[in-house]
């Protein structure tokens, strides 16, 4: 299967693509990355509608309740819309149950109204691998989350082969930055602020081991630039990433750059991190991925820099945005 062919269109995607300045685009989640989408679109122009169960979102934007699993209803709100964004986030927990339907109604609402899909994901679909991860490595996780991203993408992949959809899925590593969720594990709530108050942090691996995090910033970008350039459709992308940088580092440069004290960040022993999971369902998931954490886990993000002519914004900076939010 070509993973990177277009749907052939005799040179409409081009001329869509270059005539493409404003539009209407529909944003479902308003959550850590959703909220910051919303944003950079409204800055570029265009008329967004954001999704949620309950009708929130940020200001200067339509916002609707619906339940995304309901196809019809989903096509009605994105009928003449350029582009409709999978920025949704089930509980870990759910993902095998509310995936599914989720999914199919993304698929089917893009079908019935001629927008494309773009959908964030994550890295669980590789599971572990050998080096740094490229867009081209099979998707072959073997736990639950990795399977179920995994087949939406396949499913979405085998719908824009066949014609019935442009897709295209903008996959990103750990987010940070301001506006993080409070299951970040780098975010404002569980590390940030307790940092720079001079409290300990307690980080359910070794914190000596380099990661990928990737910016919030730079995932809105990366997810405005694919929903409204026609060539990010019919492959996968890797948001613009950073090079992989140990969770003591990242503590160590936050807080040298807040004028903090030095971090103290404390590895929680694997048997407490085990028996917590049998009360806590969030932990039990992260058993499943904890993977991504105790060996290093780099992300190649090259191909869409180079396609796209965007670079992630440098640690620092982002830290220093990082600190002016929290305070």
């Amino acid at each position: 299967m070509n993973r990177n062919r277009a749907v052939p269109d005799g040179g409409r995607n081009e001329e869509r693509r270059r005539s493409r300045t404003m539009g209407k685009h529909v944003i479902v989640g308003a959550g850590q990355v959703g909220a910051h989408l919303a944003e950079r679109l409204t800055g570029m122009g265009h008329d967004v509608t954001v999704v949620t169960r309950s009708g929130s979102g940020p200001d200067g934007v339509e916002r609707v309740a619906a339940d995304a699993a309901d196809r019809d209803r989903l096509a009605t709100l994105a009928k003449g819309a350029d582009t409709i964004y999978n920025c949704v986030n089930p509980p870990y927990h759910r993902w095998a149950q509310d995936w599914p339907p989720l999914a199919a109604s993304f698929l089917g609402a893009a079908e019935d109204t001629g927008a494309g899909l773009v959908t964030l994901s994550s890295l669980y679909g590789y599971g572990p691998v050998d080096g740094p991860m490229t867009e081209d490595l099979p998707l072959a996780a073997t736990g639950t989350k990795g399977r179920v991203r995994a087949r939406m993408w396949h499913d979405a992949l085998a719908a824009h082969e066949a014609g019935r959809i442009r897709a295209t899925e903008v996959r990103g590593s750990d987010f940070y930055g301001p506006g993080s969720s409070d299951q970040s594990f780098i975010g404002e709530v569980r590390f940030v602020k307790p940092l720079l108050a001079g409290k300990r942090v307690f980080y359910f691996s070794d914190p000596s081991v380099p990661h990928a995090w990737t910016y919030l910033p730079d995932a809105a970008q990366a997810l405005a630039i694919a929903g409204t350039d026609e060539r990010s459709y019919g492959r996968a992308w890797h948001v613009p990433t950073g090079p992989a940088v140990s969770t003591r580092e990242v503590g160590e440069r936050l807080c040298r750059i807040a004028g903090a004290p030095a971090p103290r960040i404390h590895e929680v022993p694997r048997a407490i991190f085990n028996a917590a999971g049998l009360v806590a369902p969030v932990l039990k998931e992260l058993r499943e991925t904890r993977y991504q954490f105790d060996e290093p886990f780099v992300l190649d993000s090259s191909a869409f820099e180079s396609a796209f002519a965007m670079a992630p914004t440098p640690l620092d900076d982002a830290l220093r945005a990082v600190v002016a939010a929290s305070r």
